[in-house]
């Protein structure tokens, strides 16, 4: 059975579908949208094989199409398309439908603890790669977008976080539980969310904070170009 392939039109089956709602008209987004899911993908494949190349994760080919694209299933490919595509379209519904920036206050915050409290697991885990990359990246990141936008989107962006957390826990339930995907525990802490490694959620953070900063950077900038007065 093809459950990789079916979990990933399940995702973004209704974000695409729902696109087109008139309040939050996400299609509009699209041309900044699209290039922010191209750079998320170019750099989480090229991780994603050299991790699998390396054993710290991989696939069981009982639940793939058997099509592989650079060493990786195409299954896995697709994911890193519809998974930030339905990120975002999480992120810019929140954003339509609560006007309040509920976590503006204490973005700045949750920013700092994580910047200092990742690098530091990182250190001490350093053998566990799947757990040093990870939480390292995630805190540079973090330290990358402040200095671009400080704290103008994050608060809104940790929501988002907090509610694509539902259907994470339950796709990634799937892909860890028959396994679709397995870990090999000596890269990792060992710590599950049921089947879900802990590293997961810190992953998915990673990947819908690298597309949002692109995303909300050109958008950004394409506002600014609509607004520059022309000059003779």
């Amino acid at each position: 059975m093809y459950i990789y392939l079916y979990l990933n039109i399940f995702t973004i089956l209704f974000p695409l579908l729902l696109s087109f709602d008139r309040k939050v008209a996400f299609y509009r987004n699209w041309p900044a949208l699209l290039p922010a899911i191209l750079v998320n993908a170019a750099v989480f494949i090229v991780w994603d094989a050299l991790f699998t190349k390396n054993g710290i994760w991989g696939f069981n080919e009982e639940y793939l199409t058997g099509i592989y694209l650079v060493g990786l299933p195409l299954e896995e490919i697709l994911f890193f398309i519809t998974v930030p595509y339905a990120c975002v379209f999480i992120y810019d519904v929140l954003n339509a439908y609560i006007s309040k920036d509920l976590l503006q206050p204490y973005a700045k915050s949750i920013a700092l603890v994580l910047i200092l409290a990742l690098p530091a697991i990182a250190v001490f885990n350093m053998e566990r790669w799947y757990t040093s990359i990870t939480f390292m990246f995630l805190a540079m990141l973090h330290l990358v977008h402040l200095r671009f936008f400080q704290t103008k989107y994050l608060g809104r962006f940790y929501l988002a976080y907090l509610v694509h957390l539902v259907p994470f826990l339950l796709v990634n339930g799937v892909l860890t539980y028959l396994p679709v995907v397995w870990y090999n525990d000596a890269y990792n802490l060992g710590l599950r969310i049921v089947t879900i490694p802990v590293e997961d959620t810190m992953y998915s953070m990673l990947m819908l904070l690298l597309t949002i900063s692109v995303y909300e950077g050109l958008r950004q900038r394409r506002t600014v170009k609509q607004y520059q007065p022309l000059t003779v």
